[in-house]
């Protein structure tokens, strides 16, 4: 488990498609179904409260210190 404070994304904080994406300044979180299925937002607004598809997991990057890519 990361020692990084969550990010605020509701239910993708939890989903194994979320992907993290680091700038040097900011953090941005894609959806990993987007590229499968055009039903689901690249880019999702977020905190997302519902989605049809979630999968618990850990977002893919999460453990990833700051500034790693």
């Amino acid at each position: 488990m990361s020692s990084e404070p969550p990010l605020p994304a509701g239910l993708c904080d939890g989903c194994r498609q979320a992907r993290i994406r680091r700038s040097a300044r900011s953090a941005f979180l894609l959806c990993g179904r987007a590229a499968a299925d055009p039903a689901f937002d690249r880019y999702p607004r977020l905190p997302v409260l519902t989605c049809a598809g979630f999968e618990p997991g850990e977002p893919v990057g999460r453990a990833l210190p700051p500034g790693a890519r």
